[in-house]
């Protein structure tokens, strides 16, 4: 099956699409250097990932901005910076400052020519308001946790769109879900049946960076490092 057979692309947002590792580097390193703190940006983004999958257990329910808070408490014991209640808070108010990657906005609007696009994130209404913003507005329709009462990987989620998406006459074939996260989105897509495009944006790093480890790496449909190999893919007709 070709990608251009399909007729919808749903979109992980935060890490496919945002640059989220370099948004809270950004954040983390500024309070370490307040602090005087020396922290490598390697530490920063495995605490930050075990501090995710901490609160993904404890609060499921919770978009991951409300989750900011306490990962920045958690994460802070670990690196021995300061936890003051506004250093927590204001983490969660630097997401309108996350970069969207350098693909991110040329890519979409060209895979905007050929599909439906639909933004499929753990983020509130919020701070999907201000990446919708950086990416220049592709998408057509909009899922947040906010919306559904769950966060990905709950599966919860798939059934909401879909079934926003089947409203729009569009079916489960139609769909393939596109991701970077093997934890929120790929190993549960695949599981559902979903169609999936892995975004590797860590390809030849090393760790997982900001994301959750699995255990195991689910197989994808397809596999690129970029988006811009996959908007490339689609005008090739492959």
């Amino acid at each position: 099956m070709a990608l251009t057979d399909r007729k919808v692309l749903t979109f992980d947002v935060v890490g496919t699409l945002i640059d989220f590792e370099t948004g809270i580097l950004d954040y983390m390193q500024e309070r370490a250097r307040a602090a005087g703190v020396t922290l490598s940006d390697r530490a920063i983004l495995e605490a930050y990932a075990v501090a995710e999958d901490h609160q993904h257990h404890a609060t499921p329910r919770l978009p991951f901005p409300a989750m900011m808070a306490p990962m920045y408490r958690e994460m802070a014991e670990v690196l021995g910076l300061p936890e003051s209640h506004a250093d927590a808070e204001e983490f969660r108010l630097s997401i309108p400052h996350w970069p969207a990657f350098p693909d991110s906005v040329a890519a979409m609007k060209r895979l905007r020519r050929h599909f439906h696009l639909v933004a499929m994130t753990n983020s509130d209404d919020w701070a999907l308001s201000h990446f919708a913003r950086v990416l220049d507005h592709p998408f057509d329709d909009l899922v947040t946790a906010e919306m559904v009462g769950w966060n990905k990987p709950d599966p919860q989620v798939f059934a909401f769109t879909r079934g926003r998406l089947s409203k729009e006459g569009f079916g489960f074939g139609d769909i393939l879900h596109v991701a970077q996260s093997q934890y929120h989105d790929i190993a549960v897509a695949r599981r559902l049946g979903y169609h999936t495009c892995w975004i590797e944006r860590r390809k030849g790093q090393q760790g997982t960076g900001a994301t959750p480890k699995t255990q195991t790496v689910a197989i994808p449909d397809y596999h690129f490092s970029s988006l811009q190999e996959l908007a490339d893919a689609v005008d090739q007709g492959k």
